[in-house]
């Protein structure tokens, strides 16, 4: 069969993405990505360290996000991310903003992290009063918080995990349970934070039950580099990415209205 009347594929517009050694969910951020652009998948040399703030330092050194950035200039991608939380706020705000620079310079493009995506996130919604879930041990988690605390937004309540391994296999069921646990009246939205944690079916089941914009790692990494493309992320029902989404959201302390009750939730698989 001839096909040559066909030409070639289609253009692709082109986001390189750093991901720790362990990194499971490539099919989760590929979720938000629209067709016209691609993603470059790249990953950090493997150490023999579990989660901890001692392996988002590992593999999170400078001289290892350039190499890796390095990896992907002959691809020619548009921007890079640094898909990493707690690799990416370990070092507070200054940390971040200089692991951006070292990632621009050794691949002569923009650059964003998970961390950064984050505050940018929280701008974009007007957070004041955040509640955080993380898989992570307490000290991680205290990172995290202290690395919000730095842009100027509460810590309105939070839930962790303790885990040190094997993240991307924590199911729905139990990220929605922490998120019930975080929630208080007060929060303006919720962050689900590890970039290997999935979170994609979730975001849009827990908006509609909390009444507050819902966030995840995955999600503001793929929002944020879209969007120095000058495109838009996929993410029907979720708030950050779907304008009609944010708009049918409440602020805390309004009548949320009707509340889909427990029963219906489970059936439609919500829990």
């Amino acid at each position: 069969m001839d096909v040559s009347f066909l030409g070639g594929p289609s253009p692709q517009r082109g986001v390189g993405v750093v991901a720790p050694f362990d990194f499971a969910l490539d099919r989760e951020l590929w979720r938000w990505v629209p067709d016209e652009v691609s993603l470059h998948m790249t990953r950090t040399p493997f150490v023999p360290v579990e989660v901890s703030l001692d392996l988002a330092r590992l593999v999170s050194e400078h001289e290892t996000l350039s190499e890796a950035v390095r990896t992907l200039n002959a691809i020619a991608p548009e921007v890079v991310a640094y898909a990493c939380t707690s690799g990416s706020f370990v070092g507070g705000v200054m940390g971040e903003r200089a692991m951006c620079e070292a990632m621009s310079r050794a691949g002569a493009i923009p650059a964003i992290t998970t961390s950064g995506a984050l505050l940018e996130a929280l701008v974009e919604l007007d957070v004041r009063r955040v509640a955080l879930v993380t898989p992570y041990t307490v000290s991680v988690t205290r990172s995290l918080e202290a690395y919000v605390a730095q842009a100027g937004v509460s810590i309105s309540g939070c839930a962790f995990m303790g885990l040190t391994r094997h993240i991307w296999k924590v199911p729905y069921r139990e990220v929605v349970d922490m998120a019930r646990q975080a929630v208080r009246d007060d929060a303006d939205a919720l962050f689900i934070s590890c970039t290997n944690l999935p979170t994609y079916d979730v975001i849009p089941q827990l908006e509609a039950e909390l009444r507050i914009p819902v966030i995840s790692a995955n999600q503001v990494t793929m929002w944020a580099a879209l969007r120095r493309l000058g495109t838009r992320a996929v993410g029907p029902y979720q708030a950050l990415i779907n304008p009609d989404a944010r708009a049918g959201l409440v602020t805390p302390g309004a009548d949320p209205g009707p509340v889909v009750p427990e029963e219906e939730q489970q059936q439609e698989g919500w829990t």
